[in-house]
């Protein structure tokens, strides 16, 4: 009897003293996420890795948002699906990449980015409406072109989009929008990131190929994109521009890569460009300078210059040219000064092109959220603090190309964690705007860059 008195006591002590968590209540708030959409570009679609291919969308921003949504009351949510892991095929576009050995021009192998060897999805339409109204390549403008999705259709300087082709409900109307989506489907809820191509395809032209789309035009544009979002009573997020020069496409290849190893070879560089080629250039043992095309340059037969300190080259560049042909400093073809060509560098004009109106949006970004009394995602202050570093859920994470753990192959997109991050932003400004209580996602879950 004893015994058994014991056991009943030291059951009452252990349940007496054990703790009492509350189960988490997922509430909705005073949003309605009933029918939940999200529009965009590239990084909204779900685009990794220099394509848009069927895991990168399964990992896209939205998708993620969308299953947290779904806890309070989201339906289903529906994307464009890509039937293939190397991407939509249109106008000889290239595969996604992968991680495996790279072999370089002098031998060498290390690991790198390489082409994914598998069959393309052909581009044809997916016949079926959708909620991820994410369109790698558009600009905010984009959204009012008519005929954007149909190539058929060709609206100067505006051209249709082929992967908009894929979705658009109507790409037989040549007059039919973007924004003409949005009624059709009649969202409660919806989240926006639009407005970085604005800058970025002027950036990844090396500020030649492209423009970069006045902030006036761009307010106009956004208020816009709002207005239709937002006739029928939907609330939502938006995002505003991080500052795009801060990605690994942009800040992975020094300025002064030029690394001369031997004073031998320091002397013979220098004997070349000031005595043979009548060029002011000083070279010394470590890191120099790349040269740079100059078209502003007095020199009678060489329109080179150095780079400066905080210019950029682009990770497009071809570095097998850099490596083993001499561009950037002395041609091994015709022995004379080789500038790195225009549209893969950034000069420090260029670059405060891209600043000054980055700011100027999400100067109007913020006072358009503010206007609407929507929640607003500070995309740019987040991109500073990656830039630092960052630790979540036990993981450590910066802006470092391919060891960083947040961007994907492309240096430009999110990997799914990135997106997970990204997504858990959102999922906070949603809280934070409307009083609701969605979980946010764990990003161990989602993987990074994936190691052969």
């Amino acid at each position: 009897m004893k015994k058994i008195l014991f056991i009943i006591l030291s059951f009452a002590l252990f349940t007496a003293c054990e703790r009492k968590i509350d189960e988490f209540q997922v509430s909705k708030g005073n949003a309605d996420f009933t029918r939940y959409i999200a529009v965009g570009n590239s990084m909204m679609a779900g685009y990794a890795d220099g394509a848009l291919y069927k895991t990168g969308q399964s990992y896209s921003i939205p998708n993620i948002i969308a299953n947290q949504l779904q806890l309070a009351g989201s339906g289903k949510f529906v994307q464009p699906v890509v039937n293939s892991e190397f991407g939509v095929e249109f106008n000889g576009s290239g595969p996604r990449f992968v991680l495996g050995p790279s072999v370089a021009c002098d031998g060498s192998v290390s690991l790198g980015p390489i082409p994914y060897i598998g069959a393309r999805d052909p581009l044809q339409p997916v016949g079926y409406p959708v909620n991820n109204l994410g369109i790698p390549g558009a600009k905010s403008f984009h959204l009012f072109a008519p005929g954007y999705g149909n190539p058929a259709f060709l609206i100067p300087p505006v051209h249709a989009n082929p992967y908009y082709f894929r979705f658009c409900s109507e790409p037989t109307n040549p007059n039919f929008m973007v924004i003409d989506e949005f009624p059709k489907l009649n969202p409660t809820f919806f989240t926006e990131w639009l407005g970085d191509n604005d800058v970025l395809s002027y950036a990844i032209s090396g500020g030649v190929g492209d423009s970069i789309t006045s902030p006036d035009f761009f307010g106009h544009v956004m208020s816009g994109v709002l207005q239709a979002l937002t006739a029928n009573g939907a609330k939502g997020v938006i995002a505003n521009i991080p500052d795009i020069t801060s990605i690994p496409f942009f800040t992975t290849i020094p300025y002064n890569g030029i690394v001369l190893t031997r004073q031998t070879l320091v002397d013979s560089v220098n004997y070349f460009m000031q005595n043979l080629f009548q060029l002011p250039f000083i070279y010394k043992l470590g890191p120099n300078p790349f040269l740079v095309a100059d078209p502003t340059s007095t020199h009678p037969l060489f329109k080179v210059r150095m780079m400066k300190p905080g210019e950029l080259v682009l990770l497009s560049v071809p570095q097998d040219s850099l490596k083993c042909y001499g561009m950037g400093i002395i041609s091994r073809i015709t022995y004379t000064p080789w500038g790195i060509p225009s549209q893969y560098v950034l000069t420090e004009d260029e670059i405060n092109n891209i600043k000054e109106a980055t700011v100027s949006y999400n100067q109007l970004i913020k006072g358009l959220a503010d206007a609407y009394e929507i929640g607003m995602v500070d995309m740019n202050s987040k991109l500073v603090e990656l830039q630092k570093g960052i630790i979540w859920d036990g993981v450590s994470m910066n802006t470092k190309f391919v060891t960083g753990g947040a961007f994907s192959l492309d240096g430009i997109h999110l990997n799914p964690r990135g997106c997970a991050v990204a997504a858990n932003y959102f999922i906070d400004a949603i809280n934070k705007q409307y009083g609701s209580t969605i979980p946010q996602v764990d990003i161990t879950a989602y993987p990074g860059v994936i190691y052969p």
